[in-house]
């Protein structure tokens, strides 16, 4: 069309000479120029792919070895792609060339975004705790403890081994041990974590706890810390003294007596819960202990995609890894709950999104009001292929506390 045309609206579609006149020897050399730069481009990408099938894809995208029909007849790759090509079929190749590039070029993004600090310890939680000396202190002695920060992935858990055993993994840490006399005891062992780089290390601890005679005890049924928002189950006890002669109140929010246990409701997460216990002895009331509580909002709950397996067992689909279309069109929608075995809590799923590309690289997103999956959803999803991913993003909850959160995105591989 000339030095005037218009790129967007090409009149001489049909034109077999104006490819090979810009490509091709003598009177230009595009074509070698093209080849090189898709060779080194292709020699870039695979050496930061690791998936063998991926690079296999972009080999073959930016292959510029000639088909065995162009060999035969003594042709090179851009003879055969230029020489005697219409205008229309040299721009289909371009658009395919530039989808081609966008592809290995997010690929290697993905690639390298999970390679990222991959020899180092990922943490999605980090929490407060209040690691005593002992709980058991004698009348005049000093209560110490350790006040730290841990930081914690809920996304795996290591295995423990205490005094040559290995803890269950559903005890989430919990070590327990029944005393039944007084006296010094062990607790040796090591931790073996995992490395995103397939690596473990193993981490020894060797300490030991004291067993006492007890005086009065309150032992919170969710360890150390009272949820602010809910109902935190409480046994208090006094040794010697009959339930209904043992009083307890609480400076932060409520407590009240629930069957043979007690139940505390914090209101202020910005101070610490103190459980008063006084127990009724000889005719009169004497204080037996103050017991302070850190008072915490819930923590992040994750989102989920329940599914039944082949066995007839439901499970929760974390997303990450590969999920077969048939689980995810079965399920109704996605779920909220803590990712732990310790607080079994309610969540409303309010409402979330789903980012799926389409085949030009576009962005489609809709929106479900609620928990299930829109319609448009399902059948955007029904249209994706083995090996495709998509996103569930902008997922808000409520709990029972009534505060609202927007979880972190799934991200979802058709397998």
């Amino acid at each position: 069309d000339g030095k005037e045309a218009d790129i967007y609206n090409i009149k001489r579609r049909e034109d077999v000479n104006a490819p090979a006149f810009v490509m091709l020897p003598p009177t230009g050399k595009k074509g070698r120029e093209l080849a090189v730069a898709m060779e080194d481009f292709r020699n870039s990408m695979t050496t930061m792919i690791t998936d063998s099938l991926k690079q296999k894809v972009i080999m073959d995208n930016f292959n510029t070895q000639p088909s065995e029909k162009a060999v035969a007849q003594g042709l090179d790759w851009e003879t055969s792609m230029f020489d005697n090509m219409p205008v229309s079929a040299v721009l289909t190749f371009f658009s395919k060339l530039q989808n081609d590039i966008r592809y290995a070029e997010g690929e290697v993004l993905h690639t390298l975004s999970s390679n990222i600090d991959v020899g180092d310890f990922r943490v999605n939680q980090i929490k407060a705790y209040v690691i005593p000396n002992s709980q058991n202190i004698v009348r005049g002695n000093t209560y110490r403890a350790n006040i730290v920060l841990s930081a914690e992935d809920s996304t795996q858990r290591p295995h423990i081994f205490v005094n040559g055993q290995e803890l269950p993994m559903d005890k989430n840490g919990l070590f327990e041990v029944y005393t039944n006399k007084t006296g010094t005891f062990p607790v040796q062992g090591r931790i073996d974590l995992q490395h995103g780089d397939g690596s473990v290390r193993s981490y020894t601890f060797d300490e030991q706890y004291t067993v006492v005679e007890p005086t009065a005890t309150v032992s919170n049924t969710m360890m150390n810390v009272l949820y602010a928002g809910i109902e935190n189950n409480l046994s208090i006890s006094v040794p010697g003294v009959p339930g209904n002669m043992v009083q307890a109140s609480v400076n932060n929010g409520t407590l009240k007596r629930a069957g043979n246990g007690w139940v505390a409701t914090p209101a202020d997460i910005n101070r610490e819960c103190v459980v008063t216990v006084n127990a009724v002895m000889d005719g009169r009331t004497q204080n037996v202990a103050k017991i302070p509580f850190r008072v915490r909002p819930l923590p992040e709950p994750r989102a989920f995609i329940e599914y039944t397996d082949a066995n007839g067992v439901v499970r929760k689909y974390r997303g990450g890894t590969g999920f077969a279309k048939k689980n995810i069109m079965d399920a109704p929608g996605i779920i909220a709950a803590l990712d732990d075995d310790l607080l079994d809590v309610p969540f409303t799923v309010l409402s979330f999104e789903t980012l799926i590309y389409d085949s030009m690289g576009n962005t489609n997103v809709e929106v479900s009001q609620g928990a299930n999956f829109s319609q448009r959803q399902k059948s955007q999803i029904r249209a994706l292929g083995r090996g495709k991913r998509f996103f569930i993003s902008r997922i808000k909850v409520v709990g029972p506390d009534k505060i609202e959160q927007t979880l972190s995105p799934m991200e979802i591989i058709i397998n």
